[in-house]
């Protein structure tokens, strides 16, 4: 089944193409890297595909809907999650204020504002839940900012997962992370079930080539390979753009 589609998709600002009509689909249940050098349109795709940018041209469909126009907060409701390069979590607030702010806007009790958190069980159970898969149960009155940035990854990439995503978006997962904390959130994205897509940007190498099943490679943002890890690693135009390395 196609999860996402992207039809000659591009974004100009002023005479910079950052994306220049670029064309892929994802599969259910992919796991897609977009890897290419500092400036290639990475994160510009992304912010495309999540509605963070509007496109110049070309369509954007997400299990067939076109969701071209819509707002970022539209398509979150249609399943789609977004881990930042940045972490975007609410850092002087605590672990549990975060997971319940995550839960509670997923479901229909968001729209009754005036009633404290407490009064909506099944969103204060949902959280506790989360936050005992993610080891972080006897954290959850620390605030954010006083975790280990590996533990404030896993807790962004965790809560994204617990919205029940369809795709989820990870942009840079590995940014800032020590080596043991990489391997962390390997496995939680190579335990991910089949019914959650992945579509990820990551400069890592050895987290993309240990998750991706498959790769774009982009350039002054065009598609120039498409493939296997394996096809990518022996791609002359790679090799020479993106690893410099030439023939």
């Amino acid at each position: 089944m196609e999860v996402l589609r992207v039809e000659q998709l591009s974004k100009h600002f002023g005479g910079v193409k950052a994306v220049d009509n670029v064309s892929f689909t994802v599969r259910r249940g992919e796991r897609l890297a977009i890897i290419g050098p500092n400036g290639a349109g990475k994160t510009t795709l992304f912010n495309l595909i999540n509605g963070q940018l509007p496109a110049t041209t070309g369509r954007i469909y997400f299990f067939n809907q076109d969701v071209t126009l819509l707002p970022t907060h539209r398509r979150a409701h249609l399943g789609q999650a977004r881990a930042f390069q940045i972490i975007s979590l609410f850092r002087k607030l605590t672990v549990l204020e975060n997971a319940l702010l995550t839960l509670h806007g997923t479901k229909l009790s968001r729209f009754k504002m005036f009633r404290p958190v407490q009064d909506f069980k099944d969103v204060f159970d949902d959280a506790l839940q989360t936050l005992k898969l993610l080891d972080l149960l006897d954290k959850r009155y620390e605030r954010v900012e006083n975790l280990a940035h590996g533990e404030q990854r896993r807790l962004e990439i965790g809560l994204g997962l617990a919205m029940q995503p369809r795709l989820l978006l990870l942009d840079e997962p590995s940014a800032g992370l020590t080596k043991e904390e990489g391997v962390e959130i390997i496995g939680i994205i190579r335990n991910l079930g089949s019914d959650i897509t992945v579509l990820m940007v990551d400069h890592d190498m050895q987290m993309v080539f240990e998750v991706a099943e498959r790769i774009i490679v982009l350039h002054y943002g065009q598609i120039i390979a498409d493939g296997t890890p394996g096809e990518i690693q022996a791609d002359h135009r790679t090799r020479e753009i993106y690893m410099g390395i030439e023939e």
